[in-house]
């Protein structure tokens, strides 16, 4: 990725977490903003503001009891010392979940990509086959969520405009059979395999039962298959997005995560309170529509875009 490739899409994520940044950072600085930071009042206002922009009751707790801390010994004599502290405070956590996916050369990988439906999940094996392609990384895209034609025929979109095989059967197909076919086709090219599920609520036994058959034969076939587990999460959801991360891992074992719709939502927070809760590596960010709107998760780069 060249500089000004990496400077642009800076420029978009800043752009894209500018309604976070309103609800969380904007309001602080107009709390703290020529404030000696000692008094109990701020810290009971600074913890109001935390929750409110969806950064989890633990994130918020630790992070005030520093506050608190660093305030008894006068090391909080400005707002610039406070947003350093979060800052650095914030840069800690996601930087334990900053782990970008590594594709193995020369041998199948396949990737399950798993969500509740409306979260992006075909869009971003797209972007994602976008990616692969631009690296030169044989792929197959896998239409195994049969209960939609829509997402069959999205699916096809992407395959043509990559130029990826596509591995598909008519709406209501098992979508283990659609799997099984694709295993093979991966083994044989060397490929990576990105495989499109259901997303019916998580709430939903039945697509549970269903996500592990996949897995299941995934494993039968090629062992150790899926070597990815990507559950693809949207940002505008909030609270919700923890809920669908805690039930999918703790159903299926999620390996990664994808962060979608960054850019349409005050709640973009939320990232730290998957990080903290769940510590599962987060693989990529979505900020926009484009193609290479879906990059890799830097810690440091969103914490800098978040504070602008």
């Amino acid at each position: 990725m060249g500089n000004s490739d990496n400077k642009n899409f800076f420029a978009r994520l800043k752009e894209g977490l500018s309604k976070t940044r309103t609800g969380f950072v904007r309001n602080l600085d107009e709390m703290i903003s020529g404030k000696r930071i000692v008094s109990t009042d701020i810290f009971e206002d600074i913890e109001e503001i935390l929750i409110g922009a969806d950064l989890g009751p633990a994130f918020t707790s630790n992070l005030i009891e520093e506050m608190r801390y660093r305030a008894k010994r006068n090391e909080l004599d400005s707002p610039d010392a406070l947003k350093k502290i979060m800052k650095d405070h914030m840069t800690s956590i996601l930087k334990t979940c900053e782990s970008p996916l590594r594709i193995p050369k020369g041998e199948p990988y396949t990737i399950m990509v798993v969500g509740v439906n409306g979260t992006g999940k075909t869009t971003t094996i797209g972007k994602m086959a976008s990616r692969f392609k631009k690296n030169g990384v044989p792929m197959i895209l896998v239409a195994a969520d049969t209960f939609r034609a829509a997402a069959i025929e999205q699916l096809g979109i992407w395959a043509e405009r990559t130029g990826a095989p596509i591995i598909k059967q008519k709406m209501g197909a098992d979508p283990s059979a659609v799997v099984f076919d694709a295993i093979h086709a991966a083994a044989a090219k060397k490929a990576v395999m990105l495989v499109d599920t259901a997303g019916r609520l998580h709430t939903k036994t039945g697509l549970m039962d269903e996500l592990k058959k996949i897995k299941r034969i995934m494993d039968r076939e090629l062992p150790g298959a899926p070597h990815e587990t990507l559950l693809v999460l949207d940002a505008t959801t909030g609270q919700n997005a923890v809920v669908q991360a805690q039930t999918f891992h703790r159903e299926i074992g999620i390996t990664g995560i994808a962060l979608t719709k960054l850019d349409g939502t005050a709640k973009g927070g939320i990232i730290i309170r998957i990080a903290q809760e769940m510590g599962i590596p987060i693989r990529y960010i979505g900020v926009g529509e484009g193609l290479d709107d879906l990059r890799r998760f830097k810690s440091e780069e969103f914490v800098d875009a978040l504070f602008g």
